[in-house]
């Protein structure tokens, strides 16, 4: 059964913060060719289309944050992952997007 839950919004400044300190696992839900394309450096891939979350990385403690190119593939990456029992709320609010109007550097 669905339970309701919040997506909690990270900023792109929280998240880069949280990525430096070494806080979060950054998973970047895009399609593979929009990932390599040009990504947030340090981001791991799992195409929300092929979202198997038992693929997803080992968090180690930490917390993993969803984040694609406008905030809602992540959000659905959130509600596939509650929906099947992985304990993931967290996601970059407006995506890659979001994080580059913030000034913040990609990889190409």
């Amino acid at each position: 059964m669905f339970s309701m839950f919040t997506v909690k919004n990270l900023t792109p400044s929280q998240v880069k913060d949280s990525l430096e300190a070494g806080e979060i696992v950054l998973v970047d839900v895009r399609e593979v060719d929009e990932h390599k394309a040009e990504r947030i450096k340090g981001a791991i891939n799992v195409p929300l289309s092929k979202l198997d979350t038992a693929k997803l990385p080992e968090a180690d403690g930490k917390t993993l944050v969803m984040h694609c190119q406008g905030g809602i593939r992540s959000s659905k990456a959130v509600a596939v992952c509650r929906n099947r029992g992985v304990m993931v709320d967290h996601h970059l609010a407006g995506g890659i997007n979001a994080w580059k109007a913030s000034g913040l550097p990609t990889t190409r």
